[in-house]
């Protein structure tokens, strides 16, 4: 038996964050997670925030833990949500809490962009789909309501970067993070000057950007000396969390295949070698993000589970308790095909009040409203089912390519009810698994920074080796187009 190599990742989420240990052995990789902890957005004066001081600690409890575990750590990765950012001053320090993506200061600032430059402008120079929350938009606000703050940044900092900062003291922005702002060209992979300068936004304060797999730097000497430890390197990963999640994706070299990272959102796409920039992919609101090994994620990020959580809370506020294979059972005994939505209408995007908020689409759409709590779930997987079958169509459209297989990761790759709606909506096969694909991307990327791994494709085949996957076939597919068909009309 070869000699293990252990790694540390770390993955914060929109409802919780991780302190994961990874251990390589005999072309075999397992995970364990040491350290879990709730994560959400925090009230404060009436905006939505992250508490950074609490994840920190959170993080750092985390480290603590885990190098008890095992003291012969290669490297540290971290990876998170995108588009939101840190502000430094002068002297380093955090300005303020960052911001929630979902806070409300960042509603019209698309509109208000607008009236700068266009949306073809910015989708030509980009090449990213347009969402309220986009790291742009936020400093438009922010340059709109605060401006004073702009003016006392020294430096921006995305939120794995400055994780990083804070773990190492070092000041980067990686690659895939970097990709998600709507600040970046994505023909050149830097910071786009046109648009800084089109919404005289302070380009000083952004770092420079770094590929994914260089070391960010190595664990504080303060912090190496409390946990007893060397000072470990810390690796800027694919530290967008999909970008990680894509990695890990465990396909087969020379398959025609989609992946679906499937989560809070639902990101669904293609590896492709270059930026998808047309008329077409600008109408439909396609988005090119960077990805691990100089690829891009050609995808359409959609609003996911993020619908059967905030039902779930809703319910539980109301006195009704439900876990999630409760909920996923009660629609699947529910009937087929009652109501339809689009999981991305606006109103679904902020919190609270969601089976009103679908009552009243579904009311003003021509449906009747759906008292029932499991029929209500159904109708929500029933809709991601058929958006998802409309973006595949639209990829293959767009890459000028079949796609045969889809690869669903990530933890929604465990609502098995939803994953053969899937099959049934796109008439493919899906495949499942693993789960925990975004801590095993950001793993990934480590090994092949260390030498462990010489590359995506044999991470790939490790990873396909150590999990247990599940394959979808499609069924009853003729009802199925007939259903994707009414959402057409």
């Amino acid at each position: 038996m070869s000699q293990p190599h252990h790694y540390i990742a770390i993955d914060l989420g929109a409802e919780s964050g991780r302190v994961m240990l990874a251990t390589l052995g005999d072309d075999q990789v397992e995970l364990r997670q040491i350290h879990r902890f709730a994560n959400g957005p925090v009230d404060q004066d009436r905006t939505l925030r992250w508490d950074f001081r609490s994840l920190m600690d959170e993080i750092c409890d985390g480290l603590e833990k885990t190098l008890g575990v095992e003291k012969n750590i290669r490297s540290i990765g971290i990876d998170t949500w995108g588009v939101d950012y840190g502000l430094l001053d002068e002297d380093g320090m955090l300005l303020e809490n960052p911001y929630h993506y979902r806070d409300s200061r960042n509603d019209g600032m698309m509109e208000l962009a607008f009236e700068t430059m266009s949306r073809d402008q910015i989708y030509a120079n980009t090449g990213i789909q347009f969402l309220p929350f986009n790291t742009l938009f936020q400093l438009i606000a922010c340059k709109d309501r605060c401006p004073e703050l702009l003016d006392k940044a020294k430096t921006l900092l995305f939120m794995p970067n400055l994780i990083i900062y804070y773990l190492c003291g070092e000041i980067c922005a990686e690659y895939t993070i970097a990709s998600t702002s709507q600040m970046m060209n994505m023909a050149t992979g830097q910071w786009s000057k046109d648009i800084l300068d089109s919404f005289d936004l302070p380009g000083d304060i952004l770092p420079s950007i770094v590929p994914p797999g260089s070391k960010a730097g190595v664990l504080r000497a303060d912090l190496a000396e409390k946990w007893n430890c060397d000072p470990i390197p810390v690796i800027a990963v694919g530290s967008h969390d999909s970008a990680s999640a894509v990695a890990a994706v465990p396909a087969k070299a020379q398959t025609r295949w989609a992946y679906l990272s499937s989560g809070t959102w639902s990101l669904i796409g293609i590896e492709a070698p270059e930026p998808v920039i047309n008329e077409t992919a600008a109408k439909l609101n396609f988005t090119n993000e960077g990805g691990v090994e100089n690829t891009i994620r050609l995808l359409k990020n959609i609003m996911g589970l993020w619908l059967v959580q905030e039902s779930r809370r809703y319910w539980a506020e109301r006195g009704t308790e439900l876990d999630y294979s409760q909920i996923t059972e009660m629609a699947s005994n529910s009937q087929p095909f009652q109501g339809r939505i689009d999981p991305d209408h606006r109103p679904f995007l902020s919190p609270g009040k969601m089976p009103e908020k679908i009552n009243a689409y579904l009311e003003s759409n021509g449906q009747g409203q759906v008292e029932d709590k499991g029929q209500l779930i159904r109708v929500i997987l029933e809709s991601l089912a058929v958006k998802y079958h409309h973006v595949m169509n639209t990829l293959e459209e767009l890459s000028g390519d079949r796609i045969d297989v889809l690869h669903i990761v990530g933890g929604g790759s465990q609502n098995k009810l939803l994953n053969q709606f899937t099959a049934n909506a796109t008439g493919k096969k899906v495949i499942a698994g693993p789960i925990e694909a975004t801590v095993l991307g950001n793993f990934l990327v480590q090994a092949i920074a260390a030498g462990s791994v010489d590359s995506i494709e044999t991470g790939r085949n490790i990873i396909a080796d150590s999990f247990d996957l599940v394959e979808f076939q499609p069924q009853e597919t003729a009802r199925w187009k007939e259903y994707a068909e009414s959402f057409s009309q």
